[in-house]
């Protein structure tokens, strides 16, 4: 029977080159100089954080962050950008979070949206992923165009397309 799964994962690998890029870039800014501003991958935590001196050196580096971040595939919906917080003295400290998997609440809108096209396909929630499944593949490719235009505030891949 015909069926894919509906993930949502980024590859840290082209994360952990866009923080690479940036600290880089940081480094030899003529605006950066002297001013101890550093990026730093939490692999574990699924984390970047951003300490810098002041408001407008932060932003610029959110800015630089986020191209970098696009040009290697990285979705801005994958990432979340929290307010700077003050870290002592006159610096400024902010963390960005990155989406490794959908959450309990996201797989169930999902699996509704599905249930809601009053196709022929079933769904069901499968650990960190939703798994859907159909006698035709155009019933499973509507399911794929509908969630693509329905559910537009999370990164969405579609992966194991089987026959």
């Amino acid at each position: 029977m015909p069926s894919f799964d509906i993930v949502s994962e980024v590859n840290m690998q082209e994360v952990k080159n866009a923080v690479d890029q940036t600290q880089r870039e940081i480094a030899q800014r003529y605006d950066f100089k002297d001013s101890n501003a550093t990026i730093e991958l939490k692999e574990k935590e699924g984390a970047i954080a951003l300490h810098g001196p002041d408001k407008l050196r932060m932003g610029a580096m959110e800015e630089i962050l986020r191209q970098k971040l696009s040009k290697r595939g990285i979705s801005q919906k994958a990432v979340t950008f929290e307010e700077p917080q003050p870290a002592g003295g006159d610096t400024l400290r902010q963390s960005v979070t990155i989406k490794h998997a959908l959450n309990d609440e996201e797989k169930k809108r999902i699996n509704k949206l599905i249930k809601e096209t009053k196709l022929k396909v079933t769904s069901q929630i499968q650990g960190d992923q939703v798994r859907v499944t159909g006698k035709k593949r155009d019933d499973l490719q509507t399911a794929i165009a509908t969630l693509r235009s329905s559910v537009t505030d999370i990164e969405l891949q579609f992966t194991n397309f089987r026959e």
